[in-house]
């Protein structure tokens, strides 16, 4: 009895403890996994739609005036229809397609993240690289924006360009909305989905 005891304490005891803690760690782990994949599911989700209605905010944006418009300074002005249009300014045509495509790669990346159960390292880091792509995508279609904004917005009297959005305000305010939620999209990409990813890959390492 006491050679069974002592074979038993040396050999199952702790195989029993280490089941017992490996069995945690791995519950743990795939705890882990489902509610990163989950949280990167819901980040997509809301990129798309960000996305989405920037494009489609500034895509339907579009707002008629009528300007007086001085000819002769001897004569009275002239009043005179005059329309804003998005497509009017190449910055804001870039606006629109670049969150057009970057509605349409969300959604891509939604549906190859939902079917990727196994965790492929090569499609994830094909994912990712995307993810900074549409970063830099986002970031620099919504400064050009801003930029041509600002002028409308306050003008330039270096370059005697005067400000619109005294005439144009809801175009204006239609344009603003649709930077920011673009920006939203855009940290969307980079502080979650980027950092996510970095994170998941640092764990599979370990």
């Amino acid at each position: 009895m006491e050679m069974e005891a002592a074979y038993m304490s040396s050999n199952g005891g702790g195989g029993i403890e280490g089941g017992v803690n490996g069995g945690d760690k791995q519950v743990v782990v795939v705890a882990n996994k489902r509610t990163m994949r989950f949280s990167d599911l819901v980040l997509r989700f809301l990129a798309l739609a960000l996305t989405l209605a920037a494009a489609v905010l500034l895509g339907v944006n579009k707002e008629t005036k009528v300007v007086p418009i001085e000819l002769v300074p001897t004569l009275p002005p002239l009043n005179i229809g005059v329309t804003a249009k998005w497509h009017y300014l190449s910055a804001f045509v870039y606006f629109v397609v670049a969150n057009a495509i970057a509605c349409a790669y969300a959604a891509i990346s939604l549906v190859l993240t939902m079917t990727n159960r196994a965790g492929k390292k090569g499609l994830g880091m094909i994912i990712t690289i995307f993810d900074l792509v549409m970063v830099a995508l986002l970031f620099s279609s919504a400064g050009a924006s801003f930029a041509v904004g600002l002028i409308g917005f306050r003008g330039n009297s270096h370059l005697q360009w005067k400000k619109v959005c005294n005439v144009f305000d809801k175009f204006c305010d239609q344009t603003a909305a649709a930077i920011g939620i673009s920006l939203v999209g855009s940290i969307l990409f980079f502080f979650l989905m980027v950092l996510l990813a970095t994170l998941n890959l640092h764990k599979k390492r370990q």
